[in-house]
C-alpha cells in the first residue's frame, strides 16, 4: 500500500457517542489507523468507569467539551467540519439542537459520512425512548423469550450486550459502505441504524418458521422445550449440553447426520439405529421417549471426566464437546492464542494489560493497537487544529438527498460458506447492493433443511443471493468456480482447516487467478491450529467464549454431585443462556460483513487484494469485551442478580399489579431524580439517605429493589409505562415472546417502525422479510428474495461467459445442478 500500512490511515473520525455501540464502532476505525477523536462531556465519558475502558478507548484521542458552551461548540463544529466521519448516538433530535447535526456539519463538508445510532430509529412512535439495551430487549420480547433462564416466575435478563455489539457492526458497515461509495461519487451522506435492528441479526430461522406456521397451521411447529421440561426436537440432542464426571459442562456440536452418528458411535449407542423404538434418533414424537433418550445421553457423558472426553475427541475429530468457559477464560483458549488474536501490553495507567486483539486480521493492512487516552489528553493540540479551521456555514442545510444506487453496486461477492455464521455476513452486503453468488454443494447448503419444513431454515441467510449448485470436489467444478472468481471482488469461505486447500479454493490459488481479490476467511475456530479442524456451531462457540456463562452464571450450578434432576434443569438453563435470544452465529456474521467492507475500502484506497481473517471466537471476544479485559484492580462488570432479572434495582424487571412485567432503566442521576418525581411516594425515596447517591444506591440495592417492587405491584403495567415515559423515564411493558412476533406480526412494533417489507419466494409466493438494517440519506438498499438450490445456475454461468451448450453439458455431467 503506497505510503500507508493501515486500511483507514488518513481518515479523521469524530466520535460524539457515549454509548457502547458508538464506542465499539469507532474502536474499529482506531484499530485500523484512522485518527479517532473522542469528544467527551465534562467529567468524561461514562464508559471510563467500566473495566473495559482500556479496550474501548484504545488508539483514540480525547478532548473534553461542553457542547452547550459556545466556545467549546465552535471547537467541536470545526473539528467535525474537517472530518471524514462523525459518529453520534444521542437521542433523535439532540445533535441538531446542540448544533452538531448532519445538516449543520454537511453544509460545509459535503463529503462527510455521518452515522447516527439510536435505540429505535430517528423517527416513529419510539424515537424519543431512551435506547438502553434492556429497554430494546424488553420491547421486542427478548426478556420473555428468556423466561427459562430465570428461576423466578417472570422473564429473564441477558447480561451480554447483544444489541449494542451487533449495532456497532451495522454502524461500521454503513460507514464503510458510504466511504466506498464516496470514493466513486465524491459525496458523503448520513447513515442510520438502531439497536432494534441490531437485535435481529441473531434470528437464524425463527422468522420464516413463524411465517410457515401461520400459513400451514397445526402442520409445522418448532418449540425448544416442551411443557414437561423435556427438549422437544432432535436439534436439542444434536447440540447436547451435558455434565461430565468431574462436574464440568460440555456443549456438543453434532448438527448434521454424519456428525451425530459419530457421537452416537463414541457413546457406544449405534445399536439404537437398528432398534424399532430408537431408530428415528434423535427425533421422537413421544415426550416420554424423548425424556428417556435424553437421560441416556446425559448418563453417557457423565461416565467420563473432561480430560477423558478430550482424549476421545482427539481420537475422532468429527465429535466435539466444548467446555463452558467463564469470564475472560476465552483469552486462554488455545485457538485464540494460535490465531494471535489476544493482545498483551504494559499499559501506562493500569500496568500489565491483556485483552482481545484486533477483531480482524488483515495481512496487507494490519491493525495497530494503541493506548486509551487520558481524559482531555489531546485537548491542547486539538484546539490548535480547530483554531486553524473555519466555522460551518451559518444556517447551513445538508446537501440535497438525490437518490443514488446502492453503495456496493457493482461489487461481486462469491460465497463458499455454509450455515449462518459467515454466510449471513454476505447477506448484509447483498442488502447494500453487492451481487452475492452462493456456490453451494449439489444437494444444497445443509442450513436449508435443518427444520422439518423444506427450505425454511435457510431462507433468511439466502436472501438476495444468486444460488449456483456446483460440485467443487471435481476438476470441472473447480474450473467453473475459478472462472467466476477471476472476475469477483470478494471471496468468502468458512471451511474447516485444510478444506479450502484440498478444494483448490485457498487464498494463494485464488490470488494467482485474481490478484486484486479480497479473500475473507471466516472459520469457526481457525485455518489451522489445535481446533481448526473442529466443527463449530453457535452453541459450541457460545460455550467456549463464555457467552453462556455471562448470561447464566448466577443460576448455573456445576460439580460432580449434581443430581440427575438438577443436571437436567441446569442444562435447559444453559441452553437458554447460550442460544435463547442472541448467539455466536449472529455475532460472527456481523463481524464478517464488517471485515469484507474494510477490505473493500482498503483496496479502493490502494491496498490491493489481501487476505482477511475473522473467527467466531474473535467476534465473541469483542462482543464480550466487558469480561475480556485483564489487569490488576479491574472493575468487574455488572452481573445479573440471583433471579437473572437485572443488574441492579434501577436496571431491572418488575411485576405489576396485573401480572405483567415492566423493565425499568434509570441508572443515571438525572433519571433517578425524574423517577422519584414521578412515582407515588418517590419523595421519600429521594430523601432516604441510603439512596442519596449512585454509590449509596448500589450499596443498598436490595432495599431499593424491594421498595420499587412494592410500588410497581400497586398498578397495572401499562399505567406505569405511561406515567414514567411522560416523565422521560425509560420504562416499558415487557412484550411476550417470541422475538420475531414483535417484528413480524400485524400491528407489531417492528411493523410500526417500518422495518418490514415483502419479497417473492419460489414456493411461498409473497413473504414478509426485514428491510436492510441500515438506511442512507442518498443510497438505496436492496431487499431481495431467497432462491432454491441451483435456481440461478444457468443465468450466472451465462453472465460469466458460458454459452447454452456449455451449460447444458456441465449439467449432463453433473458438474452443476440446474433448477
Amino acid at each position: 500500500m503506497t505510503q500507508q500500512t493501515q486500511a483507514l490511515a488518513g481518515l479523521r473520525v469524530i466520535d460524539f457517542s457515549d454509548t457502547r455501540a458508538g464506542t465499539q464502532t469507532s474502536q474499529l476505525f482506531a484499530d485500523f489507523g484512522a485518527e479517532v477523536i473522542l469528544v467527551e462531556r465534562p467529567g468524561g465519558s461514562a464508559l471510563r468507569r467500566d473495566g473495559a475502558w482500556p479496550f474501548w478507548g484504545r488508539g483514540k484521542q480525547s478532548i473534553e467539551l461542553d457542547l452547550k458552551a459556545p466556545d467549546d461548540l465552535q471547537v467541536a463544529q470545526r473539528l467535525a467540519g474537517s472530518a471524514d466521519v462523525v459518529i453520534e448516538s444521542f437521542r433523535p433530535g439532540v445533535a441538531d439542537r446542540l448544533g452538531i447535526g448532519y445538516a449543520t456539519l454537511a453544509a460545509g463538508n459535503p463529503g462527510l459520512v455521518y452515522a447516527s445510532i439510536s435505540g429505535f430509529g430517528q423517527s416513529g412512535p419510539l424515537a424519543g425512548l431512551q435506547g438502553y439495551e434492556g429497554i430494546v430487549m424488553a420491547t421486542f420480547g427478548a426478556m420473555s423469550a428468556l423466561s427459562t433462564l430465570s428461576p423466578g416466575d417472570g422473564p429473564g435478563f441477558a447480561s451480554a450486550a447483544y444489541c449494542a455489539f451487533a449495532t456497532s457492526q451495522l454502524a461500521a458497515q454503513g460507514i464503510l459502505a458510504a466511504l466506498y461509495e464516496r470514493g466513486k461519487s465524491g459525496a458523503g451522506q448520513r447513515v442510520e441504524t438502531s439497536l432494534a435492528e441490531g437485535l435481529t441479526v441473531y434470528d437464524t430461522f425463527n422468522w420464516f418458521s413463524r411465517v410457515v406456521a401461520s400459513r400451514f397451521q397445526d402442520s409445522f411447529t418448532q418449540t425448544p422445550v416442551s411443557a414437561n421440561g423435556v427438549p422437544s426436537g432432535g436439534l436439542s440432542f444434536r447440540l447436547l449440553i451435558a455434565l461430565t464426571k468431574d462436574g464440568r459442562w460440555l456443549q456438543f456440536s453434532q448438527t448434521v447426520d454424519r456428525l451425530f452418528r459419530a457421537m452416537m458411535a463414541m457413546f457406544g449407542l449405534t445399536w439404537m439405529f437398528d432398534d424399532p423404538r430408537w431408530k428415528t434418533a434423535p427425533d421422537f414424537d413421544d415426550v416420554d421417549t424423548r425424556r428417556e433418550f435424553w437421560e441416556i445421553l446425559l448418563a453417557k457423558v457423565r461416565e467420563k471426566t473432561v480430560a477423558e472426553w478430550a482424549a476421545e475427541f482427539d481420537r475422532d475429530p468429527n465429535v466435539w464437546g466444548e467446555l463452558f468457559r467463564k469470564g475472560s477464560e476465552l483469552l486462554d483458549h488455545p485457538q485464540m492464542m494460535w490465531n494471535g488474536m489476544t493482545h498483551e501490553t504494559a499499559d501506562r495507567d493500569v500496568g500489565a494489560l491483556r485483552m482481545p486483539g484486533p477483531m480482524i486480521r488483515a495481512d496487507a493492512t494490519p491493525a495497530r493497537i494503541g493506548v486509551a487516552p487520558r481524559l482531555g489528553e489531546h485537548a491542547a493540540a486539538l484546539r490548535r487544529i480547530a483554531e486553524a479551521l473555519s466555522d460551518p456555514a451559518p444556517g447551513g442545510t445538508a446537501p440535497p438527498a438525490v437518490r443514488a444506487k446502492p453503495p456496493l453496486d457493482g461489487v461481486t461477492v462469491i460465497e463458499l460458506g455454509t450455515y449462518y455464521a459467515a454466510p449471513y455476513g454476505a447477506t448484509l452486503l447483498a442488502e447494500l447492493g453487492a451481487r452475492v453468488i452462493k456456490l453451494e454443494q449439489p444437494d444444497g447448503d445443509p442450513h436449508r433443511n435443518m427444520l422439518p419444513f423444506p427450505e425454511v431454515s435457510g431462507m433468511k441467510v439466502l436472501q438476495g443471493k444468486d444460488c449456483v449448485a456446483i460440485d467443487l470436489h471435481g476438476d470441472a467444478g473447480r474450473a467453473v468456480a475459478h472462472a467466476i472468481i477471476a472476475k469477483a471482488d470478494i471471496v468468502l469461505q468458512s471451511f474447516r482447516a485444510g478444506v479450502a486447500e484440498r478444494l483448490g479454493l485457498d487464498a494463494a490459488t485464488l490470488h494467482a487467478i485474481n490478484p486484486g481479490l479480497i479473500y475473507q476467511s471466516a472459520p469457526g475456530y481457525g485455518e489451522s491450529g489445535p481446533c481448526g479442524h473442529r466443527p463449530a456451531f453457535a452453541p459450541t462457540i457460545g460455550a467456549a467464549a463464555g457467552l453462556a456463562w455471562r448470561n447464566g452464571e448466577s443460576v448455573i450450578p456445576e460439580g460432580p454431585d449434581l443430581s440427575p434432576a438438577e443436571t437436567k434443569a441446569a442444562a435447559l438453563r444453559l441452553a437458554a443462556a447460550v442460544m435463547g435470544v442472541g448467539n455466536a452465529d449472529g455475532l460472527s456474521a456481523a463481524s464478517v460483513a464488517t471485515s469484507m467492507l474494510l477490505g473493500l475500502v482498503a483496496r479502493q484506497r490502494g491496498a490491493g487484494g489481501q487476505v482477511l481473517f475473522t473467527s467466531m471466537l474473535s467476534s465473541a471476544a469483542h462482543a464480550l469485551a466487558e469480561t475480556m479485559v485483564e489487569y490488576d484492580g479491574v472493575a468487574p462488570p455488572d452481573r445479573a442478580d440471583a433471579i437473572v432479572q437485572g443488574f441492579h434495582a434501577l436496571y431491572h424487571l418488575y411485576k405489576a399489579a396485573d401480572g405483567r412485567w415492566l423493565f425499568l432503566a434509570a441508572p443515571r442521576q438525572r433519571e433517578w431524580e425524574r423517577l422519584c418525581g414521578a412515582l407515588p411516594g418517590g419523595t421519600a425515596l429521594r430523601d432516604d439517605a441510603r439512596f442519596a447517591t449512585m454509590a449509596s444506591r448500589r450499596d443498598h440495592d436490595a432495599a431499593l429493589l424491594d421498595a420499587l417492587a412494592e410500588t410497581f405491584a400497586t398498578q397495572p403495567a401499562a399505567a406505569w409505562e405511561a406515567l414514567l415515559r411522560a416523565a422521560d423515564v425509560a420504562c416499558v411493558v415487557c412484550a411476550p415472546g417470541p422475538v420475531e412476533a414483535n417484528y413480524l406480526d400485524a400491528g407489531s412494533v417492528g411493523q410500526q417502525l417500518g422495518l418490514v417489507t415483502e419479497t417473492d419466494n419460489p414456493f411461498l409466493d409473497r413473504v414478509p422479510r426485514l428491510k436492510a438494517l441500515m438506511r442512507f440519506s442518498r443510497s438505496e438498499t436492496v431487499a431481495g428474495p431467497a432462491g432454491l438450490v441451483g435456481q440461478d445456475t444457468d443465468r450466472v454461468l451465462a453472465d460469466f461467459g458460458y454459452d447454452a451448450a456449455e451449460i447444458a453439458q456441465l449439467g449432463e455431467r453433473h458438474v452443476v445442478v440446474q433448477n
